[in-house]
């Protein structure tokens, strides 16, 4: 059997089941206020360490998990770090490791995909892809024995993005989920202006608002705010947090946020 390895457990989220757990019962124990929407579409996520983000990213999962019970498959869309790539790249391994168990992909589905559209394909050196991986535990953990689709692209028009993104959610039982984090290393006072660009652009759903957004997903959220303003969706910003609420260190900071989209 063919499996992607989770490969940045022990450094971006706990290589133990027992201490993942742990870390979910900890964002869990803190009431939400936040409303939400009764059809959830997606969700967009950080994917940075949980000890930075994963409260963040927790409220969304926690909201969708909470109003949606019968999600067939999932289809987590993120950026390449690592790896320069045209187009994106579509898992085809047989299974997707996490530490609460393994997740099926959906190889047909994948399959199809890559046949579908041009700027698909499977290149293997996608596999230390973390802004993905990071959401496969929560995936695994809230939605249990869905089938994942993964995609993580690199240089690509953001309307091609959203073409795939309307062939997914052509299908009630499918759910998308964007990863992405907002500006890195400024000053803490530099990020919140930055990122409080990406976060009235999502909340007003102005694509041309993300020209003076900095985040490395934003091909993605363009991409599923594209799909929400064709289809009159809408945005719902969860939360916004920055590294600094952990370090204290004001001097460099990443920021995250997490957010609904749905009606």
């Amino acid at each position: 059997m063919n499996i992607r390895k989770a490969v940045v457990s022990g450094s971006f989220y706990p290589e133990k089941k027992e201490e993942i757990l742990k870390f979910f019962e900890h964002f869990n124990s803190f009431a939400i206020n936040a409303e939400t929407f009764e059809n959830i579409k997606a969700i967009i996520v950080p994917h940075a360490g949980y000890i930075y983000s994963g409260f963040t990213a927790n409220m969304a999962y926690k909201l969708v998990s909470a109003s949606i019970k019968d999600i067939k498959r999932v289809v987590v869309i993120g950026p390449s770090h690592r790896v320069y790539l045209k187009g994106a790249s579509v898992a085809l391994y047989d299974e997707y490791e996490t530490p609460l168990g393994n997740l099926k992909i959906d190889k047909e589905f994948s399959q199809n995909l890559i046949d579908k559209y041009d700027f698909l394909d499977f290149n293997v050196e996608c596999e230390f892809e973390h802004s993905t991986e990071t959401q496969a535990p929560f995936i695994k953990h809230y939605f249990g024995d869905v089938k994942l689709v993964e995609i993580v692209y690199g240089e690509i028009d953001y309307k091609n993005l959203s073409k795939v993104i309307d062939e997914v959610l052509e299908d009630e039982l499918n759910f998308v989920v964007i990863s992405t984090d907002l500006s890195h290393f400024y000053t803490l006072e530099e990020a919140n202006k930055k990122d409080n660009i990406c976060l009235n652009a999502i909340d007003k759903k102005d694509l041309e608002m993300f020209d003076y957004c900095e985040a490395c997903g934003k091909t993605g959220v363009k991409a599923i705010i594209n799909w929400a303003i064709k289809n009159n969706y809408e945005t719902k910003v969860l939360n916004y947090c920055t590294s600094a609420d952990v370090t204290k260190d004001k001097s460099r900071v990443v920021g995250y946020t997490s957010a609904l989209i749905g009606k």
